[in-house]
């Protein structure tokens, strides 16, 4: 899930539908459970309250993004792909919903899926740290670098389309030259390991991260600030290039995340989607619970039910008090 390379834009299809009535029927819908802790999540707590609190009969089937998405395309099954990261099928998916074969139904992640460059939040208070700029300025308060003399830079995951991404940003900020070292983390789970390192060391770490994720629901993190603005021409026409010979900083783009549904669904299931075209969450929240899952090395369905027990104020504002009240019942 961190292999995103940049943010995409797509027209939000608002639907009219029925209100809620207790007589209405939703009848049997197929959920994707897509293969990562936050879209699984997701789908889990999407089957429990359409089950319990509106009575419908839900299924839930394994998922990635590309074979689940071309399902729905080209099959309308299954009806719903909870959090589809529509950078990977965007010009696919605009010509699907351009043509009446797939709705966007909601945006999931209300404050998109983020990346950056990222430094523990102890540290940026403690030293009036909040741009990329101000944190160049301290080389000496982020260790690990292989020349211990210079500050280290943790970039993104060998292979990752991010990582050609990370590189320019490093060359184009002048981090070399102000005593920085770009440090290649190999892995996610090793770049996991160099964050967990330096909380438990209480050492500064300067390096690239996205959300929703565990670690930053694990550790308190700030997201720095850079000089530019994004730009679209010169991410496309270099951020995004191995060989670019004159980089310059550009804020990353954010992410559209949504829920898709198939055009059939969106026409039969009127209850359904009134709750699923009211159900967004944070990344503070995502968060949180990633890290939950984490430290109890519990199963999508194990954190579903920590969320709705957890985080009622969240979740009664997606569906009405009647349909509340029947899921509080079943927790």
């Amino acid at each position: 899930m961190g292999k995103f390379l940049a943010s995409t834009t797509l027209a939000f299809v608002a639907l009219t539908v029925p209100a809620f009535a207790a007589d209405e029927e939703c009848g049997s819908i197929t959920v994707a459970e897509m293969n990562w802790a936050s879209a699984g999540l997701a789908a889990w707590v999407d089957k429990i309250i359409l089950e319990e609190g509106y009575g419908c009969d839900v299924g839930l089937v394994a998922g990635d993004t590309m074979p689940t998405f071309a399902s729905m395309n080209e099959k309308g099954e299954p009806d719903m792909a909870p959090e589809l990261w529509v950078n990977a099928v965007k010009e696919p998916l605009d010509q699907a919903v351009e043509e009446g074969r797939i709705v966007i139904a909601s945006k999931i992640l209300s404050d998109g899926g983020v990346e950056g460059i990222w430094v523990p939040t102890w540290l940026a208070e403690e030293h009036d740290i909040r741009t990329l700029e101000d944190a160049l300025e301290h080389p000496e308060l982020f260790p690990g670098a292989e020349d211990g003399s210079k500050g280290a830079w943790f970039g993104c995951p060998s292979g990752w389309a991010c990582q050609a991404i990370n590189r320019n940003q490093f060359v184009g900020s002048g981090a070399a030259e102000k005593g920085f070292e770009l440090v290649d983390s190999g892995s996610a789970a090793a770049l996991d390991g160099s964050i967990a390192r330096a909380a438990n060391r209480n050492e500064g770490w300067l390096g690239y991260y996205w959300a929703p994720t565990a670690i930053l629901g694990q550790h308190d993190m700030t997201r720095l600030e850079l000089e530019a603005d994004f730009d679209r021409e010169r991410w496309d026409s270099c951020m995004v290039k191995p060989d670019c010979a004159e980089p310059e900083v550009t804020e990353w783009p954010v992410s559209d995340v949504y829920t898709a549904v198939t055009r059939e669904f969106a026409d039969k299931a009127g209850v359904a989607m009134d709750y699923v075209e009211s159900r967004a969450w944070s990344n503070d929240t995502v968060n949180e619970m990633l890290a939950w899952m984490v430290e109890n090395q519990a199963s999508n369905e194990d954190a579903a039910y920590e969320f709705l027990e957890r985080h009622e104020e969240i979740w009664t504002r997606w569906v009405p008090a009647e349909v509340a009240d029947k899921v509080k019942a079943a927790l």
